[in-house]
């Protein structure tokens, strides 16, 4: 068994899992970036109460 080589390719293990991490944290904190950001959107965005509600038809 060749213990400097099990050794180097634990610690690249270990540090591919920690860039994986990281990276997931990057990805999640934009997410609710732009779910806070679409959230803030949606409630600027202007509705009528009643639109819609009645439909005139002429015959």
């Amino acid at each position: 068994m060749d213990i400097p080589a099990l050794s180097t390719m634990m610690s690249m293990e270990r540090l591919s899992t920690n860039i994986s991490f990281a990276m997931m944290s990057k990805v999640l904190d934009t997410a609710e970036a732009t779910s806070e950001a679409m959230m803030q959107m949606m409630d600027a965005a202007a509705v009528t109460p009643g639109l819609g509600d009645n439909i005139n038809i002429l015959v």
